[in-house]
């Protein structure tokens, strides 16, 4: 997945890109996993039934130098991009991704672009 200095989600008018204040550490105490290439990957399922098997997810990929990212929701199965802004039945996966933001926002893992 191509990472660029600043990403937003398809629909949104928000864009954001990676804290200079942003660790390694930090990173990993918010759920980001460390690939095998050294980049941080997240992913989380936007519903709050743990069993449903249709809900979209979102992921967030950082560089390795914590200078790129890309973020991107899709379809449950990872295979197709979903605007969640669009379709109306996705209100409470657009309430989890802005709570999320939030969080990463106070924590100093993102900054608004």
């Amino acid at each position: 997945m191509a990472t660029k200095p600043m990403d937003g989600l398809l629909g949104s008018k928000d864009k954001y890109k990676v804290n200079k204040e942003a660790k390694r550490y930090t990173l990993k105490d918010h759920g980001f996993i460390e690939g095998k290439n050294g980049a941080f990957q997240y992913e989380r399922t936007l519903s709050r039934s743990v069993s449903d098997s249709t809900a979209p997810k979102l992921k967030i990929t950082i560089s390795r130098d914590l200078s790129e990212l890309k973020i991107v929701t899709v379809s449950a199965n990872g295979l197709k991009k979903v605007d969640i802004h669009k379709d109306e039945n996705l209100e409470q996966a657009r309430l989890m991704v802005k709570g999320i933001f939030e969080t990463f926002l106070e924590e100093n893992v993102l900054e608004r672009a």
